[in-house]
């Protein structure tokens, strides 16, 4: 996989997570969202799933998702820095300190254990 394939999905994933959190704030249920974004993008439900598992992102599509999410020419291309985490994502960081504090040693290696099935190479 190319890094101009690797940022171009990082990026627009990051995107659609930036548009449901917003969503979800804005009070719009989760079920749905990823058709909305797709629609956002004027691309078909099943080209969003797609993209977000292996399709390669083209030039014309990236200067598409750019167009209808503001932003501009050329940022899908750009590699950016890890960003400071959500309020989504702080929020189950302590979700999962409160889990792994609050439980004993077999505890914690079985909520390690899922994780790692979730993320391998931890």
């Amino acid at each position: 996989m190319s890094n101009t394939t690797l940022i171009r999905r990082q990026n627009v994933m990051a995107l659609f997570q930036d548009y449901a959190e917003r969503a979800l704030a804005n009070g719009a249920p989760p079920k749905g969202l990823e058709q909305a974004f797709a629609a956002t993008l004027q691309i078909s439900p099943s080209m969003w799933s797609q993209i977000k598992s292996s399709r390669t992102i083209g030039d014309k599509l990236a200067r598409q998702v750019e167009v209808a999410t503001g932003q501009p020419a050329g940022w899908l291309d750009e590699e950016r820095r890890q960003t400071a985490p959500t309020t989504a994502e702080l929020a189950f960081l302590d979700l999962a300190l409160a889990a792994y504090r609050a439980t004993d040693a077999a505890g914690r290696r079985a909520l390690r254990k899922q994780l790692e099935v979730l993320v391998p190479k931890v």
